[in-house]
C-alpha cells in the first residue's frame, strides 16, 4: 500500500511550533521552508538539495538547523534534544501519523483536485508552432499544470530578502 505525506498537517503543526519559537516572525512557514521539507521528506539529504538548487551544502544545512530542526523539535516537546541525523525526521514523522493512505485534497475518482487553479507563469512560441497544411492550421501549445496545496500561497517572498541560503 502507498502512503502519502500529509502536508497540510505538517505545514500546520510545523507553523504553530515555528509561532511559539518565535511569536514575531513570519506566520505560518515560507516557500523555502516548504521546499526544504518536501526535500527531506523525499529523502534527499541537505547536501544533495543543496546540489539541486544551486546552493552551499554548509548554507543548507545552517538554515535547516535555525528553522525546520527547531519547528521539529519543538513539535516533539524535546527542544534541547539533538536531531542527529536528518534521516530520523522521517521516521519521527512517520510514527507521529504524518502519513495518509490517500494523497490530500486530491478526488479518488479522477485524480485532479476539486477546486484545480491555474497559473500562467510563462508563455514563449518556439520555432515554427503554426503549421499550415491543405486547409487545416495547427498550433502547438505546450501546457504544464502542476497543483499547489490549499496552504502554498502565490510566492510573494523577496528573493533578495537573505532568506534563501548562499
Amino acid at each position: 500500500m502507498v502512503h502519502y505525506w500529509d502536508l497540510e498537517r505538517l505545514y500546520q503543526a510545523l507553523a504553530e511550533a515555528k509561532r511559539q519559537l518565535a511569536p514575531r516572525a513570519r506566520k505560518g512557514l515560507t516557500n523555502t521552508e516548504k521546499l526544504y521539507l518536501r526535500g527531506l521528506l523525499c529523502g534527499n539529504s541537505p547536501a544533495e538539495m543543496a546540489r539541486k538548487l544551486l546552493q552551499s551544502p554548509k548554507g543548507v544545512e545552517v538554515f535547516l538547523c535555525k528553522t525546520l530542526y527547531q519547528y521539529f523539535k519543538k513539535m516533539a516537546n524535546s527542544p534541547d534534544e539533538p536531531i542527529g541525523n536528518w534521516r530520523n525526521i522521517n521516521t519521527w514523522l512517520e510514527s507521529a501519523g504524518y502519513k495518509t493512505q490517500s494523497p490530500s485534497g486530491f478526488q479518488l475518482n479522477n485524480g485532479w483536485p476539486e477546486d484545480l487553479a491555474v497559473k500562467i507563469l510563462n508563455v514563449s512560441i518556439d520555432r515554427n508552432p503554426i503549421t499550415i497544411e491543405k486547409n487545416t492550421i495547427t498550433i502547438t501549445i505546450n501546457i504544464q499544470l502542476a497543483s499547489a496545496s490549499p496552504s502554498e500561497s502565490p510566492n510573494t517572498e523577496d528573493p533578495d530578502s537573505g532568506e534563501h541560503p548562499k
